[in-house]
């Protein structure tokens, strides 16, 4: 497997301030909570702007890559070969080498993008992508370069080791689930509440959800597509608790005391004391 590492982007977390790093715990056990279930040997660690993901010898990418793509906080996923010595003979080889493997037909138009986090380096980086453009262009002489529209971009990130990567794949945004708090969604099995329990657990939000039965007036199929919303929902969001509520007998005293132009709102309100106490 060439793509030994993972290199994870996030956004909002990056502007945090003092606790920036709890927002980066928290995506960092999401992260290893989610490939426990691909397979043993991933490893994660926080650094400088980045959550990077060690990889086993032996693992279903794609399975990989689509269970990071739930997690909220993902801004984007680079799949990435490790270059352990950084010496520039060494990475222009490798770099090489990298795109001599993803790329068998190289008929296409690519820019060298770099990233000097380690400042000890003593290269920079505007030589690093005109150079390494140049080794590439040297080797490979069906290859073209457009700066402004590539067909690749080959980026390369100097940290203890080094990465090169082409691929950005995009995540949901948002902030980690459970950095915010929890909050309880009234749960139907229309489009707008799981919507906006989506929406609220994207921005960090840890959610249960409540259910209104009523029968014989709502049936066991309505209760069916409300259980299978929530496992839905419940793959972005983590395990999802979801109560049940027999409603029929407050629906019915509520029809039978109450005014007519009144019973949705009275309703609403008796669902929204009965959530409350979960």
């Amino acid at each position: 497997m060439i793509y030994r590492a993972l290199l994870i982007k996030y956004a909002e977390i990056g502007i945090k301030g003092q606790n920036r790093y709890v927002f980066e715990d928290a995506l960092c056990d999401k992260v290893r909570e989610k490939l426990k279930a691909v397979a043993e040997g991933f490893t994660c660690v926080r650094e400088q702007g980045r959550i990077f993901v060690s990889c086993p010898e032996e693992y279903d990418f794609d399975e990989a890559i689509a269970a990071i793509k739930t997690i909220f906080g993902v801004w984007a996923i680079c799949p990435a070969a490790v270059i352990e010595d950084a010496s520039w003979d060494n990475l222009t080889q490798k770099v090489g080498d990298f795109i001599e493997a993803v790329y068998p037909e190289r008929n296409f138009s690519f820019k060298v993008e770099a990233r000097r986090a380690d400042k000890k380096y003593p290269i920079q980086s505007p030589e690093i992508c005109a150079n390494m453009g140049g080794y590439l262009l040297e080797r490979f002489p069906e290859l073209t370069v457009n700066v402004h529209e590539p067909d690749v971009k080959v980026q390369v990130e100097i940290r203890t080791n080094a990465y090169v990567f082409t691929q950005t794949i995009p995540g949901p945004g948002g902030m980690p689930v459970g950095a915010n708090g929890r909050a309880m969604l009234l749960l139907s099995g229309g489009i707008d509440s799981p919507v906006a329990g989506y929406m609220i657990a994207k921005r960090g939000v840890a959610i249960d959800a409540t259910y209104f039965h009523a029968p014989p007036y709502t049936s066991e199929q309505a209760k069916q597509k409300v259980v299978d919303l929530a496992k839905l929902i419940s793959v972005y969001t983590g395990p999802i608790r979801l109560h049940v509520v027999n409603f029929t007998d407050v629906q019915l005293a509520i029809i039978d005391k109450c005014p007519r132009d009144e019973l949705t709102i009275i309703m609403r309100r008796y669902m929204m004391r009965i959530a409350e106490h979960f």
